[in-house]
């Protein structure tokens, strides 16, 4: 020490003051800039909590603009925390959305597309990788209440895929013999505690109470793991119909039963981070709020609303896939802020990894990436993809880079006139698209095809295109992808 300080004196004498300081505030800079870029939360092992609903629009929620629903936690959460106005589902259906969110992969990536049903043999494959398997090593307790929907089959439940607690419905819940369209296809549905089927036949009555079940199990789960870190996964049953209500809320929304249920799930936010409030330990917990896909259109007032998107559940439109999205954490996360750069669900598992310590595979390719800076609002930062790519099922309908989106020739399910009422739904047609161009910034609405204008920019999301048909496949094309993952399956 001695012979550096004399160092820094012999240096000093042969530069003037104004050299001196220059040195001095250099060394400050290249000093501070490293731990800047390397920048996480100072506190060690954050809990996480990941609020997932199903069939919820991007305009359901106040803040997203709902002119008639009101969601006064969710719109508190936003205010204190940051709104995602750019942020996807991996695709626009029940298990495939799931999927991702859990493995940080694309569907297809890992074989799951579309929803499992009762007589699914398939589900998610022991071999990938969950957030709950991510974070189990860094101590971690983990639970899911709600609606799982990757594989009923005693191998493929939560519990062997990271997760000490399970209770609710492996499936959707019209999955049942009172489906309005298909119901003798589907036998009675199950309610599920870890691995015991403990109600075999889930009436209406019960379909009720789901949402405050789900929500006093949550709550229950903070209250006992206070004091370790913990990750709670709470998957929403609602409001996928058929549509169930507690008498909480039955007829409290100007949007009808639909309203009352979204105002149900508010609630139920509200519980679950007033339960991190009272345990002294929101400071130290990421909150996170998103929907697995769009509204299921055809079931009008039973439905959400994706406006100013086009479209809804099961198309590739933005309508399908773009969710509203908010994340909050006290302290960490600057509050009332704005994200308007593209991120997916996929970008979930990565995220967490980062911050808990734990580790993301190496030994398979993982989509998504890290989304810290933009969540934390760090100074310009950007969407760490170049591409996203939209599937459905095996086909790549689109995809976007920056503000720019690109769909390639395909079919696509169309309101044919008016949409269901009551719970029944109204009838679909198909449509087709050419390849159209879409200026997101300009056009959320995705109605003015712009290719002929900029023909560098097709040219350039092309070859992106092509890019994921090499790698994950594509069957409007005839591919098949280099890198894909079987799931699992039972004989």
């Amino acid at each position: 020490m001695a012979g550096l300080n004399w160092g820094f004196s012999l240096l000093r004498t042969k530069l003037s003051n104004t050299g001196w300081a220059l040195l001095l505030c250099l060394i400050t800079l290249l000093s501070l800039s490293p731990a800047k870029a390397q920048a996480r939360p100072a506190r060690q092992h954050p809990n996480f909590v990941i609020i997932f609903t199903d069939d919820q629009g991007y305009q359901d929620v106040g803040v997203f603009g709902s002119p008639n629903i009101k969601t006064p936690n969710l719109d508190q959460m936003a205010q204190e925390g940051v709104r995602f106005t750019d942020f996807y589902a991996a695709q626009a259906v029940c298990s495939a959305s799931r999927v991702a969110l859990l493995t940080g992969c694309y569907p297809n990536r890992v074989g799951i597309r579309g929803a499992l049903g009762p007589q699914s043999k398939i589900g998610i494959n022991s071999e990938e990788t969950t957030i709950a398997e991510v974070v189990k090593p860094q101590g971690y307790a983990t639970a899911i209440y709600g609606k799982w929907h990757l594989g009923h089959l005693p191998e493929f439940l939560p519990t062997r895929h990271g997760f000490d607690e399970y209770f609710g419905l492996p499936y959707s819940n019209d999955m049942w013999p009172f489906h309005p369209t298909a119901g003798k296809r589907f036998p009675d549905l199950p309610l599920i505690e870890n691995e015991t089927v403990i109600n075999p036949k889930v009436t209406g009555k019960e379909q009720a109470q789901l949402t405050t079940w789900y929500t006093e199990r949550a709550v229950s789960f903070i209250n006992k793991h206070h004091d370790q870190p913990f990750f709670l996964y709470v998957p929403q049953s609602m409001p996928h119909v058929p549509l169930y209500v507690s008498d909480k809320f039955k007829g409290k929304s100007e949007q009808g039963l639909y309203g009352d249920v979204i105002m149900e799930i508010d609630w139920s936010v509200g519980q679950i981070r007033q339960a991190l409030k009272e345990n002294g330990i929101a400071e130290n917990t990421l909150v996170i709020f998103t929907s697995d896909n769009g509204p299921w259109l055809s079931y009008g007032d039973h439905a959400g609303s994706a406006l100013p998107l086009r479209e809804g559940k099961g198309t590739a439109w933005d309508g399908g896939q773009r969710e509203p999205c908010i994340m909050a954490w006290p302290g960490q996360i600057s509050a009332g802020t704005v994200c308007h750069e593209m991120a997916m669900t996929i970008d979930l598992l990565p995220t967490i990894a980062y911050l808990s310590g734990g580790k993301v595979p190496q030994d398979r390719i993982i989509d998504g990436k890290n989304i810290w800076p933009l969540m934390s609002g760090e100074s310009g930062a950007k969407s760490p993809h170049e591409v996203l790519y939209f599937y459905w099922g095996d086909h790549l309908n689109a995809v976007r880079s920056g503000k720019w989106k690109l769909h390639f020739p395909h079919p696509y399910r169309s309101l044919k006139d008016k949409p269901g009422s009551g719970g029944t739904p109204g009838p679909y047609i198909q449509k087709k698209t050419g390849l159209a161009l879409y200026n997101l910034a300009d056009d959320i609405s995705e109605s003015k095809n712009v290719a002929d204008q900029h023909p560098e920019v097709v040219k350039r999301l092309t070859a992106l295109g092509e890019q994921a048909r090499e790698d994950l496949g594509d069957s409007g094309t005839r591919r098949k992808g280099k890198n894909n993952r079987q799931p699992g399956r039972v004989d």
